[in-house]
C-alpha cells in the first residue's frame, strides 16, 4: 500500500436475461403490482458499461462493504496478465455502489487503481463518482491530477472549497498555482509561524514561492516517501525526483512530454508490465526515434526496431533471425505478453520453420488470438498437443495429455526467461508435472467449484466470488496446486472460460506466479 493512500480521512462520511412473449390471461382479475422506489437504486459508477464487461451492475451486491474493499487491495495478480486484466475489469466496470457502503468500495478501487499505475483511470473514476463530495474523495482526484499534470481544475475546486484540502499545503500550492501569491505567501508565513507543517516541507514550500532568494542554495535532501504533492514541488523547483524507486503510480508522470525518452520508456515498460498502459502507447516509444545509446531499455528498443522492419520486409528468414533477439529483450522486461498481443497476428502471416517456428507458436500462444493459433501446431510433440488442447479449452481429451506420473517436480513448460537454450532444446529439457495434472483437474466436466465460492455464487455475490476465485488463483500459482484447480474450477463456472485458458497459457510459458 502506498503510505499517502493509507492517510485517515478527515470525516466520516446478472447478465441480462432474455425477455420472453407475456402469456396471454385467462381472467379480468387485477394483477399483484409490486411497487419499488426508485430511490432505493444508486445510480452505478464505472467507466466500462456491462455490456463490454459482462459483468452485471449489481456487481457487489450482497457482500459486506469492508470485505469487497480489503479484497480489491489485497488480491494478488502479479506476475499473471490475464489475472491483470480482470481485476482491472472488475475495478473499471460499472457498478452499483452498496447503500451502505459508504465510500469503502469506491476508495478501494480507486487506491487499487493507482497502486497499479493507473492513475489516468482512477482520475476518470473518481470525476465520475462527484470528486467534492467528499474530502476522502477530493485527495485521490487532486493526487491523481498532480501526477498526470492535471491540476488546474482540481485547484479551482479547492480554492472554491478550502474544506476539501488534504494538508495545509494543498492550499498553498494552489493559490500559486491559480496566480495568488499574495495569499499563498500569507499562508505559509502563517504556517511558520504556528508550526502548521513539518520542517522539511516548509523548507521545500519557501523555495517553490521564492525561488530567486535560493538560486545559489544546494540541493535539499530527497524525501524518503514522497507523496505527489511533495514530487511536484521537487519538480517545480528544478530538482525532479526518479520515479524508479518510487511506487508504481509516479511512473505516470514521467509519460508528459516534459519527461525525457529514456524516463518515458522505463515508466512505459513498468506500467505496461501491470497491465496499467496499453502496449500501443509503448510501442509508439519504441519506434519515436533511434536509441541514443546501447544497454538497457536502450537494446530493447533496438531488437524492436530491427524486428518491426524485419516484418515490413515481408521476408519470412529475415523476420526468423530477429525473433529470437526482440524476444529475449522482451522477456528481460517482462513483457511477453504485450509483445505477443502487438505481433501475434503479423506472426501468423509468415512461414517459419524449426525453433522459429516453436517461438513463433508459443508467442501466438499469449495473445488474445490463442485458440486460432491451436490449431496450427508447428509439432506434434506431447508438450504441444497439450497447450493446443488447453488453449481449446479440453486439455483432458485423448491424445492431448502428457504423462503425469513422473516425479520431477518442474512445470510443464519451463520459463523461457530462465534459459537462453534454444526451444527443441528446451523441449528436451522439460518433463511432465503437477502443475499439468492441477489444470487437468481444474478443466474436468465434473470440477467442483469450493463449497464457499459456490455459497456465494447461489446467494447472488458475484464480485465477491470472482475477488475470492482470483485469490485462489494467486494461491496456486504460488505452488498450492489443489487451489489452483479449485480456481480454475470457480472461473469456468461463472463464464470466464477464457480468463482462465489464458492465465493457465500464461503460467505454463512464463513460469511465473
Amino acid at each position: 500500500m502506498i503510505d499517502w493512500l493509507g492517510q485517515p480521512d478527515d470525516t466520516a462520511p446478472l447478465p441480462s436475461t432474455v425477455l420472453l412473449e407475456p402469456p396471454v390471461t385467462g381472467s379480468a382479475s387485477q394483477p399483484q403490482v409490486t411497487v419499488t422506489p426508485l430511490q432505493a437504486l444508486l445510480p452505478p459508477i464505472g467507466l466500462v458499461a456491462p455490456s463490454a464487461t459482462g459483468l452485471p451492475v449489481d456487481l457487489w451486491r450482497g457482500s459486506d462493504p469492508g470485505t469487497i474493499a480489503d479484497l480489491i487491495l489485497s488480491v494478488s495478480v502479479q506476475g499473471n496478465p490475464a489475472m491483470q486484466s480482470l481485476l482491472f475489469t472488475l475495478l473499471l466496470s460499472e457498478s452499483r455502489p452498496l447503500k451502505a457502503e459508504g465510500d469503502a468500495v469506491l476508495l478501494a478501487r480507486l487506491d487499487r487503481l493507482i497502486t497499479l499505475g493507473a492513475t489516468d483511470p482512477a482520475q476518470a473514476l473518481v470525476e465520475q463518482a462527484s470528486p467534492t463530495a467528499t474530502p476522502a474523495r477530493f485527495r485521490r482526484w487532486f493526487f491523481t491530477a498532480l501526477l498526470s499534470g492535471d491540476e488546474d481544475r482540481v485547484c479551482a475546486a479547492l480554492v472554491a472549497a478550502p474544506y476539501l484540502a488534504p494538508d495545509y499545503r494543498a492550499r498553498i500550492f494552489c493559490a500559486a498555482r491559480r496566480g495568488d501569491w499574495p495569499t499563498a505567501a500569507l499562508m505559509l508565513e502563517s504556517a511558520h509561524a504556528l508550526e502548521l507543517l513539518p520542517q522539511d516541507q516548509l523548507n521545500l514550500l519557501d523555495r517553490f514561492l521564492n525561488p530567486d532568494i535560493f538560486e545559489l542554495a544546494p540541493p535539499l535532501p530527497l524525501p524518503d516517501r514522497p507523496d505527489p504533492l511533495t514530487f511536484r514541488l521537487y519538480e517545480a523547483i528544478g530538482e525532479r525526483l526518479p520515479t524508479a524507486p518510487l511506487p508504481r503510480a509516479f511512473s505516470a508522470a514521467d509519460l508528459r512530454d516534459i519527461a525525457g525518452w529514456k524516463a518515458q520508456l522505463e515508466a512505459s515498460e513498468r506500467l505496461t508490465r501491470a497491465g496499467a498502459l496499453n502496449p500501443n502507447q509503448l510501442l509508439g516509444l519504441y519506434t519515436d526515434r533511434s536509441p541514443a545509446a546501447s544497454g538497457g531499455v536502450w537494446d530493447r528498443v533496438s531488437a524492436l526496431q530491427n524486428f518491426e522492419a524485419a516484418l515490413n520486409s515481408g521476408n519470412s528468414d529475415a523476420v526468423a533471425n530477429a525473433l529470437p533477439a526482440v524476444w529475449q529483450a522482451m522477456q528481460q522486461a517482462g513483457l511477453e505478453v504485450g509483445f505477443a498481443d502487438l505481433f501475434s497476428t503479423q506472426l501468423a502471416r509468415f512461414s517459419f520453420t524449426g525453433e522459429a517456428a516453436e517461438l513463433a507458436w508459443r508467442i501466438r500462444l499469449l495473445a488474445p488470438t490463442y485458440e486460432i493459433a491451436s490449431h496450427s501446431l508447428p509439432s506434434d510433440t506431447p508438450e504441444n498437443t497439450f497447450l493446443a488442447a488447453l488453449a481449446q479449452g479440453t486439455p483432458g481429451n485423448p491424445g492431448s495429455n502428457i504423462s503425469l506420473n513422473s516425479d520431477d517436480a518442474a512445470t510443464t513448460v519451463q520459463s523461457e526467461r530462465e534459459t537462453s537454450a534454444t526451444p527443441s532444446a528446451r523441449s528436451q529439457q522439460r518433463g511432465p508435472s503437477p502443475l499439468a495434472g492441477s489444470i487437468l483437474k481444474g478443466f474436468e466436466e465434473e470440477a467442483e467449484v469450493p463449497p464457499k465460492i459456490r455459497a456465494l455464487l447461489d446467494n447472488g455475490q458475484l464480485g465477491e466470488a470472482i475477488l475470492r476465485t482470483m485469490d485462489l488463483f494467486a494461491r496456486g500459482a504460488q505452488g498450492n496446486l489443489g487451489d489452483l484447480s479449485k480456481a480454475l474450477a470457480a472461473l469456468r463456472a461463472v463464464g470466464l472460460e477464457d480468463t482462465a485458458r489464458r492465465a493457465t497459457l500464461q503460467l505454463m510459458l512464463l513460469g511465473r506466479g
